[in-house]
């Protein structure tokens, strides 16, 4: 008898198995498969993105940002902004969701970006998907050259992975890690040690060098914008800036149509591309 395949919208069944509240509308969601023999053949690559789903709600579109090296889970971060992700969280540990993926291509983690230096930016919640290639190249070490982490959110409260930048990134001799806020504020406890200011500024204060160097960049496409302006001055040229476009994506298959700028849809040909592919992009995005 032929064997009966699963349709393409067709999600496996996955288990929340822990939930981080990493800011007040931020959630890092811990999940793994509920069929054990299908969960020993699944991989996916840092950068690329999957479906998840609430059922009888909706699914949306998020990067993994667990790392690829870590074969027990995968991990989503996921902000509270529309109708499924306000229903996700409101999801306990124990709760099934579905998952489709992984999907798109990915960060070029064993091509041009090895052997070579290596600059971090990441705003907000576009932390997720570079999480997934930070633990990836911290895993492989030596495979990469100096490493900067420049890491900014709007306030305090609102820096994803707080734990981690804490416990594990701020410790590490060696990365070069800075964290930035927009504002300053004022007296905390404990008191803040970061940067003050927005990331396209601060990331012209440490002025990373291009020589030999990869910039991976994700956040609101107001600080990619001026981040990427910023590394222009510094004289990186767009083939050296790498970033994603996970937001502007549905379905992930290229049917919807949602996520086409021109002739490309980000959900097959990306959602990671060079700056310099961005730039001969109609201006969309």
């Amino acid at each position: 008898m032929e064997e009966k395949k699963s349709h393409i919208y067709t999600p496996q069944l996955m288990t929340i198995t822990k939930i981080i509240q990493e800011t007040p509308d931020v959630r890092t969601f811990r999940l793994e498969f509920k069929d054990k023999e299908f969960a020993k053949t699944f991989s996916f690559k840092p950068g690329q993105f999957g479906e998840l789903s609430v059922l009888g709600v909706g699914e949306c579109t998020f990067g993994i940002s667990s790392s690829p090296l870590e074969k027990e889970y995968i991990e989503f971060s996921v902000k509270m902004i529309g109708r499924v992700t306000k229903v996700l969280h409101t999801l306990e540990e124990g709760s099934t969701v579905g998952f489709r993926g992984p999907y798109g291509n990915w960060f070029p983690y064993d091509t041009a970006m090895k052997d070579k230096n290596l600059v971090f930016i990441g705003g907000g919640i576009g932390m997720a998907p570079l999480r997934s290639l930070f633990y990836y190249v911290l895993g492989n070490r030596s495979d990469y050259k100096d490493i900067t982490v420049l890491v900014g959110a709007r306030s305090i409260s609102d820096h994803s992975y707080k734990r981690e930048i804490v416990e594990e990134w701020e410790t590490r001799t060696d990365i070069n890690f800075v964290k930035t806020i927009d504002f300053d504020p004022g007296k905390v406890d404990p008191p803040w040690t970061g940067k003050i200011g927005f990331v396209p500024t601060v990331l012209e204060q440490i002025s990373p060098s291009k020589e030999n160097a990869v910039t991976i960049i994700c956040g609101p496409p107001i600080m990619i914008k001026f981040s990427c302006n910023v590394l222009l001055k510094l004289g990186f040229a767009p083939e050296q800036i790498i970033s994603t476009l996970e937001m502007k994506m549905k379905c992930g298959l290229g049917k919807c149509g949602r996520c086409n700028i021109g002739k490309t849809y980000v959900c097959k040909e990306g959602p990671v591309f060079s700056y310099a592919e961005l730039l001969a992009l109609p201006a969309e995005y």
